[in-house]
């Protein structure tokens, strides 16, 4: 007898290929798929599908979960979304593994804005005992990919210069002892300090041999570089071709400051294509990109570490130099809205852009960075304007794409993106706007995502896979999340199934906490 049968759903399978009419069965973590009558099937459970759509769980290419699943393991915001898989330890900002605790530490108060800083259930230091810490404590399944950050500063330090022939043999030996324990590649922040440190022969190193063990190089970009524009671009596929590894260009999209055009920057992926090279990228449908507030800390300030960043921060010539250098990164300051406070004294800024609480304070927004920044632990987040939302689409259904939230789920105000990317696609690109197929679309967030990062036996409904599974209503689904009321859960997102288990049902969460570390190899 069946566990549970999904009855007379239209299945899309994740393949791409057109959805029939059928049943689902789940037996354990197994799924089985049927046409034809079932009438002589016993189930446990049944669940009634008719003009519901069947689809294997989302897979988000893109997360910052990695901590916050730990204090939250329930993780309404994106198991509500239909995400049963994720990717964390992106953007070069990864937390295992560390030699030392001191400089663990040093880290998670770092990339707090980006990360969150929440109350850990327990400590790890290397990759094995990180996903340790997912086994069915968590909603859904973690696939992690380790940063270059971890590895510079466990071998090299926190200090911005070349590393040495041993240094680099030591990161590579941390890399490759932390995919033999099950990550699924190299990622690289190259906007964020220490790991945009490192010179492209450094990564090109790490990235050989993270592909020596089939892995991939997932990059945001290093977006100062050059012309700002193509060559970032160009850095990564470099990396790419001469790491021999699959290169994947994460949050891929034309910013507002670019002067060039999306078909400049998709050509280059193309081209680079065509000449055989492995490329993929990823991205959401939002005009509003987040991150840590340091981000706007020019990269000489972080140079020897968090201590010597608050040094820099404090110092009345620090603070000088900050006013002279700190600009917007899109927009203006008026645009830039605060978020993350844990101060009593400062939850008043909540919601409010920089140039307003400048005002506020009565002090330039060089001032008010330094100081918030230091009265908060260095935890604050922001969200901008930042894509170009005319030319999104063109990133969105470029063949080489599927989906990533990069989802920041701290503070009040966190990106609408957090709560809404995938029903978003769902309800504009499909149903409201025909710019994607609804087969195409879900191949974006299932079997794509699955090919890509080489997670096994996932992405797809086919007999004998893995039991994470969506039900949704094609003609409600959507997302109601906005800037200014972004906690809102999506609508039309009616079960969610990980490891065969019912996380949503019929619309809420049971609580189960279903989810595991996901091993490369294994998955």
């Amino acid at each position: 007898m069946l566990d549970l049968l999904i009855n007379d759903g239209l299945i899309v399978d994740g393949s791409g290929n057109p959805g029939f009419y059928g049943s689902v069965g789940v037996e354990g973590e197994t799924v089985h798929v049927f046409r034809g009558d079932l009438s002589d099937t016993e189930a446990a459970r049944v669940i009634d599908a008719t003009s519901k759509v069947v689809c294997p769980g989302f897979i988000d290419v893109h997360a910052h979960s990695g901590l916050v699943i730990m204090a939250e393991p329930e993780h309404h915001a994106k198991v509500r979304q239909g995400v049963t898989t994720e990717l964390v330890g992106v953007d070069g900002n990864s937390y295992a593994p560390f030699t030392s605790h001191d400089d663990f530490l040093a880290f998670f108060e770092l990339n707090s804005g980006l990360d969150g800083a929440p109350q850990l259930p327990g400590s790890w230091s290397t990759v094995a005992e990180y996903l340790n810490m997912f086994d069915d404590k968590v909603a859904i399944n973690i696939a992690y990919i380790i940063g270059n950050s971890p590895l510079r500063i466990s071998a090299v330090g926190w200090d911005d210069r070349p590393a040495s022939e041993v240094e680099r043999a030591n990161m590579r030996a941390m890399l490759r002892e932390g995919m033999e324990e099950g990550a699924f590649g190299l990622s690289t922040g190259l906007d964020y300090p220490p790991g945009s440190y490192a010179d492209t022969d450094e990564l090109v190193e790490l990235a050989q041999e993270a592909g020596r063990h089939c892995g991939i190089y997932h990059t945001h970009l290093r977006n100062k570089l050059g012309d700002q524009f193509l060559d970032p671009v160009k850095e990564a596929l470099e990396i790419g071709q001469r790491g021999e590894i699959p290169c994947h260009l994460t949050h891929f999209y034309q910013k507002l400051t670019h002067s060039g055009s999306a078909e400049q920057l998709l050509g280059l992926v193309d081209e680079t294509v065509a000449q055989g090279q492995d490329v993929t990228m990823d991205c959401f449908h939002y005009a509003y990109s987040s991150t840590r507030l340091l981000i706007l800390i020019p990269e000489w300030a972080f140079n020897g570490g968090p201590e010597k960043l608050k040094q820099v921060l404090r110092s009345p010539e620090g603070r000088e130099r900050l006013r002279q250098e700190i600009r917007p990164r899109s927009g203006s300051f008026t645009d830039l809205m605060l978020t993350n406070f844990k101060q009593p004294h400062n939850r008043k800024f909540e919601g409010k852009s920089l140039a307003e609480s400048a005002d506020m304070m009565e002090k330039s927004e060089v001032d008010t960075i330094c100081d918030l920044s230091l009265d908060e632990d260095l935890q604050i987040s922001y969200v901008s304007p930042g894509p170009n939302l005319a030319t999104l689409p063109d990133f969105i259904t470029h063949p080489r794409t599927m989906i990533g939230t990069d989802a920041v789920l701290l503070g009040e105000y966190p990106n609408p993106r957090s709560y809404g990317t995938f029903p978003t696609i769902l309800a504009e690109y499909v149903r409201e706007e025909g710019r994607l197929t609804l087969e195409e679309a879900i191949r974006k967030m299932t079997f794509m995502a699955a090919r890509r990062l080489d997670i096994r036996e996932r992405g797809m409904l086919r007999d004998g896979m893995k039991a994470d599974i969506v039900v949704f209503d094609p003609q409600t689904v959507k997302s109601p999340s906005t800037v200014r009321d972004p906690k809102q859960f999506p609508i039309g997102i009616e079960y969610v199934l990980v490891n065969g288990r019912i996380v949503v049902d019929q619309g809420q969460h049971t609580g189960v906490l279903a989810g595991r570390g996901l091993r490369h190899g294994r998955a």
